[in-house]
Protein backbone atom coordinates (compact mmCIF):
# COMPACT_ATOMS: atom_id res chain seq x y z
CA UNK A 1 0.00 0.00 0.00
CA UNK A 2 1.56 3.11 -1.21
CA UNK A 3 1.19 7.01 -0.01
CA UNK A 4 -1.25 7.68 -2.88
CA UNK A 5 -3.75 5.48 -1.56
CA UNK A 6 -3.36 6.65 1.67
CA UNK A 7 -3.75 10.44 0.62
CA UNK A 8 -7.00 9.23 -1.78
CA UNK A 9 -8.93 7.48 1.07
CA UNK A 10 -9.95 9.95 3.41
CA UNK A 11 -11.62 11.94 0.40
CA UNK A 12 -12.86 9.20 -1.95
CA UNK A 13 -16.46 10.28 -2.54
CA UNK A 14 -16.35 13.77 -1.68
CA UNK A 15 -15.93 17.20 -2.92
CA UNK A 16 -13.35 19.82 -2.22
CA UNK A 17 -16.18 21.39 -0.36
CA UNK A 18 -17.02 18.19 1.53
CA UNK A 19 -20.41 17.31 -0.15
CA UNK A 20 -20.69 13.52 -1.62
CA UNK A 21 -19.49 13.34 -5.71
CA UNK A 22 -21.75 10.37 -7.63
CA UNK A 23 -21.25 9.17 -11.35
CA UNK A 24 -23.54 10.19 -14.15
CA UNK A 25 -24.66 7.47 -15.57
CA UNK A 26 -25.53 9.06 -18.66
CA UNK A 27 -22.32 10.84 -19.60
CA UNK A 28 -20.18 9.14 -16.81
CA UNK A 29 -19.03 12.42 -15.24
CA UNK A 30 -18.25 12.70 -11.87
CA UNK A 31 -20.45 15.93 -9.78
CA UNK A 32 -21.63 16.95 -6.38
CA UNK A 33 -24.68 15.01 -5.60
CA UNK A 34 -26.83 17.76 -5.05
CA UNK A 35 -26.49 18.70 -8.87
CA UNK A 36 -27.53 14.99 -9.94
CA UNK A 37 -31.20 14.07 -9.96
CA UNK A 38 -31.30 10.22 -8.24
CA UNK A 39 -33.30 7.54 -9.98
CA UNK A 40 -34.97 4.25 -8.60
CA UNK A 41 -36.23 1.32 -9.81
CA UNK A 42 -40.10 1.00 -9.27
CA UNK A 43 -42.50 -1.79 -9.03
CA UNK A 44 -43.27 -1.56 -12.14
CA UNK A 45 -40.16 -1.77 -14.22
CA UNK A 46 -40.11 1.97 -14.71
CA UNK A 47 -36.88 4.14 -13.34
CA UNK A 48 -38.51 6.67 -10.72
CA UNK A 49 -37.32 10.08 -10.44
CA UNK A 50 -36.14 10.64 -6.85
CA UNK A 51 -35.71 14.34 -6.35
CA UNK A 52 -36.15 14.10 -2.31
CA UNK A 53 -33.50 11.57 -2.57
CA UNK A 54 -35.54 9.65 0.20
CA UNK A 55 -36.78 6.39 -1.78
CA UNK A 56 -35.69 3.23 -0.18
CA UNK A 57 -33.10 0.91 -2.25
CA UNK A 58 -30.54 1.31 -4.48
CA UNK A 59 -30.41 4.61 -6.48
CA UNK A 60 -28.54 5.91 -9.88
CA UNK A 61 -27.65 9.45 -10.30
CA UNK A 62 -27.64 11.49 -13.55
CA UNK A 63 -27.37 15.05 -14.31
CA UNK A 64 -30.92 16.17 -15.06
CA UNK A 65 -30.59 16.55 -18.20
CA UNK A 66 -32.12 15.14 -21.72
CA UNK A 67 -28.67 14.45 -23.05
CA UNK A 68 -27.73 12.49 -20.05
CA UNK A 69 -30.90 10.69 -20.01
CA UNK A 70 -30.75 9.33 -23.71
CA UNK A 71 -27.08 8.54 -22.93
CA UNK A 72 -28.22 5.99 -20.14
CA UNK A 73 -30.72 5.08 -22.37
CA UNK A 74 -28.82 4.12 -25.08
CA UNK A 75 -25.75 2.44 -22.68
CA UNK A 76 -28.91 0.75 -20.93
CA UNK A 77 -26.91 1.94 -17.60
CA UNK A 78 -30.40 2.56 -15.48
CA UNK A 79 -30.74 -1.48 -15.40
CA UNK A 80 -27.48 -1.98 -15.06
CA UNK A 81 -27.07 0.43 -12.30
CA UNK A 82 -30.17 -0.59 -10.35
CA UNK A 83 -29.27 -4.33 -10.66
CA UNK A 84 -32.84 -4.57 -12.62
CA UNK A 85 -32.61 -7.96 -14.90
CA UNK A 86 -34.11 -6.45 -18.21
CA UNK A 87 -35.20 -2.73 -19.53
CA UNK A 88 -36.53 -0.11 -17.07
CA UNK A 89 -38.90 2.38 -18.57
CA UNK A 90 -37.25 5.65 -18.41
CA UNK A 91 -40.45 7.75 -18.93
CA UNK A 92 -41.12 8.79 -15.33
CA UNK A 93 -37.71 10.16 -15.80
CA UNK A 94 -38.69 12.00 -19.15
CA UNK A 95 -41.54 13.21 -17.40
CA UNK A 96 -39.97 14.83 -14.86
CA UNK A 97 -37.47 16.39 -16.87
CA UNK A 98 -39.42 18.42 -19.08
CA UNK A 99 -41.97 19.41 -15.99
CA UNK A 100 -38.77 20.52 -14.36
CA UNK A 101 -37.66 22.38 -17.77
CA UNK A 102 -41.05 24.17 -17.53
CA UNK A 103 -40.51 25.43 -14.29
CA UNK A 104 -37.09 26.37 -14.71
CA UNK A 105 -37.94 28.51 -17.92
CA UNK A 106 -41.05 31.36 -18.18
CA UNK A 107 -40.26 32.52 -21.83
CA UNK A 108 -41.40 29.49 -23.06
CA UNK A 109 -44.51 29.46 -20.83
CA UNK A 110 -45.05 32.79 -21.70
CA UNK A 111 -45.12 31.97 -25.22
CA UNK A 112 -47.20 29.36 -25.12
CA UNK A 113 -50.22 31.60 -22.95
CA UNK A 114 -49.27 34.50 -25.64
CA UNK A 115 -50.30 32.14 -28.53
Amino acid sequence: MGQDSVDRAPSAGRTSAGGPVRTCIGCREKAPRRDLLRVVAGSDARAVPDPTRTAPGRGAHLHPTQECLDLAVRRRALGRALRVPGGLDPDPVLAHLARQQDQHDPRDQQDQQGQ
